[in-house]
C-alpha cells in the first residue's frame, strides 16, 4: 500500500530507452501547441484526426501496464479508467508553480497521474526538475525511462522548475474512477469513423493530414495575425538543417493573405538542405517532418545498412538530389520568412535539437534516402496492427493489447 500521507511511486527504468526514442519520434512528428505557455502536446485524438492513428499502437501497452501498476499500488484494483493520454514537451520558458492536479474545477475527475520521462535532465534539457512540496522523495530529476505516479490531490502538491534549454518530453496519463470520463469510448468512436469502410485487408493512406494552421503556430496568441512567431513544424525542420520548397511553383507568397500562405504547407513540397534540393515529393509539411524525424530516430541503423550495402561504400550522390538554383534559393528564403517570422525565437525554443550521432557522422542524402522506404514499412506495419485490433476494441469498448494469437490475418 502507498504512504497514506503522500501516496506516490517512483519506477526507475520502467520504459526501455528504444521505446522512449520511438515515442519521442512520434511527438516531434505530430505535436501541436499545448495547454499552457511554451508547452507542446500530442494527444491520441489528434493522432486519429490527422490520419496518424497508427502511432497509437506503441502507446497502448504502456497504458495497460501503468493502469495495472496504479491499481495495485494505490489499492483500487479494477476501478481505474484512463481519462487522458498525451505526449507532452516543455520547452524553454515553461514552468509551473506549486499546485495539485485537482485544483481546477473542470479536472476534479482526475484521481491519479503518471508521468513517464522520455528524455533526461542535463543530457537533453536544462531545468525541469519536479518537486513535491511535502513528503519523500521531494525532488525528481527526470531520466529517460523513469516514471512517477501520485494522487492528483492536495496530498501531492508539486511544482516544476523552468526549462532553460532544450525540450523535456514526457508521456503523461491521468486516471479516473469515473467511467463517464473514460477516454477509450471516445477514441474508439473516432477511430471507427476514421476507418469507416476500410476492409480487414485494405490499408489506409499512410500519409498524414495536417490539422488547422492555428494548432501549429507559436506563440498561440499570435496565430490570428501570423505577423510574428513561427510554425512549429517549420521550426523543427529548420533546427535540423532543412528548408522547404514548393513542388510546383503556382504563385508568389501573399503578404496580405496568411491563410493562403499556409495552404502551401498542406500541398506538395520538397526538402532542401544547404545548396541541394531533394527531389522526392512530400504530400505536405507533416509528411516531410515525419520523414526527417524518422531519419534522426533511425540514423544509426540506416547508416549501418547503407554502409553495409557495398564492400567499399563511396559517397555517391543519389539521383534525386540536384543543386539549388539562385531562383530556387530566393523562393526558399521567402518561404522561410513566411513561416519562421521570428527565426531566433524558433531556434531558442527548440534549443539544440540536433541528435549527437548525426552531428558526429555528418549528414548525407544517401542515408536520408534510405529512410523513405524504411518509414513506409514502419507505418504500414502499425496500420496493419491497428486494423486487426480495432474490431476487438469495438466489441469490448476498451483499448487494450490484443494477444497475437487472436490477431490473425
Amino acid at each position: 500500500m502507498a504512504d497514506s500521507e503522500h501516496p506516490r511511486l517512483i519506477l526507475h527504468n520502467f520504459l526501455p530507452l528504444d521505446l522512449c526514442k520511438e515515442l519521442e519520434f512520434i511527438h516531434k512528428s505530430c505535436c501541436t501547441v499545448g495547454y499552457r505557455p511554451n508547452v507542446l502536446s500530442t494527444t491520441l485524438s489528434h493522432l486519429i484526426a490527422t490520419n496518424s492513428a497508427h502511432f497509437i499502437l506503441p502507446i497502448i501497452p504502456i497504458r495497460e501496464r501503468l493502469r495495472e501498476k496504479a491499481e495495485e499500488y494505490f489499492g483500487c484494483q479494477y476501478e481505474l479508467f484512463v481519462e487522458f493520454t498525451g505526449l507532452i514537451s516543455w520547452c524553454r520558458g515553461a514552468s509551473i508553480g506549486w499546485h495539485s492536479d485537482d485544483n481546477r474545477p473542470y479536472l476534479k475527475q482526475r484521481d491519479f497521474a503518471a508521468v513517464c520521462y522520455l528524455n533526461s535532465y542535463d543530457a537533453d534539457f536544462k531545468g525541469g526538475i519536479f518537486h513535491f512540496k511535502d513528503g519523500e522523495p521531494a525532488d525528481i530529476v527526470p531520466m529517460a525511462g523513469d516514471v512517477i505516479m501520485y494522487t492528483a490531490d492536495d496530498q501531492n502538491i508539486h511544482s516544476v522548475d523552468e526549462i532553460t534549454e532544450g525540450e523535456r518530453i514526457t508521456l503523461t496519463l491521468w486516471f479516473s474512477r469515473d467511467v463517464s470520463h473514460d477516454e477509450d469510448s471516445k477514441l474508439i468512436s473516432s477511430l471507427s469513423r476514421a476507418l469507416l469502410g476500410v476492409g480487414d485487408r485494405k490499408l489506409l493512406s499512410y500519409l498524414p493530414v495536417p490539422g488547422s494552421i492555428n494548432m501549429y503556430w507559436f506563440p498561440p496568441d499570435e496565430a490570428s495575425s501570423f505577423l510574428s512567431g513561427f510554425d512549429i513544424r517549420c521550426g523543427r525542420l529548420h533546427v535540423l538543417g532543412f528548408d522547404i520548397h514548393q513542388f510546383q511553383k503556382t504563385s508568389h507568397l501573399s503578404a496580405s493573405d496568411s491563410s493562403y500562405n499556409f495552404e502551401l504547407l498542406s500541398g506538395p513540397l520538397l526538402l532542401a538542405r544547404e545548396n541541394e534540393l531533394f527531389e522526392t515529393q512530400f504530400l505536405n509539411i507533416m509528411h516531410a517532418l515525419q520523414l526527417v524525424q524518422f531519419y534522426h530516430w533511425k540514423f544509426s541503423s540506416l547508416k549501418t545498412k547503407v554502409e553495409g550495402s557495398t564492400p567499399t561504400p563511396t559517397p555517391t550522390p543519389t539521383p534525386n538530389v540536384i543543386p539549388i538554383s539562385s531562383n530556387q534559393k530566393t523562393e526558399i528564403g521567402h518561404l522561410r520568412s513566411a513561416f519562421l517570422k521570428d527565426l531566433q525565437l524558433a531556434e531558442g525554443f527548440f534549443g539544440n535539437s540536433r541528435p549527437i550521432k548525426v552531428m558526429d557522422y555528418g549528414f548525407d542524402w544517401l542515408t536520408f534516402s534510405a529512410a523513405v522506404p524504411e518509414w513506409e514499412c514502419y507505418v504500414f506495419k502499425l496500420q496493419k496492427e491497428l486494423l486487426l485490433h480495432l474490431p476487438h476494441w469495438r466489441t469490448n469498448q476498451s483499448i487494450f493489447c490484443v494477444p497475437l494469437g487472436h490477431v490473425e490475418e
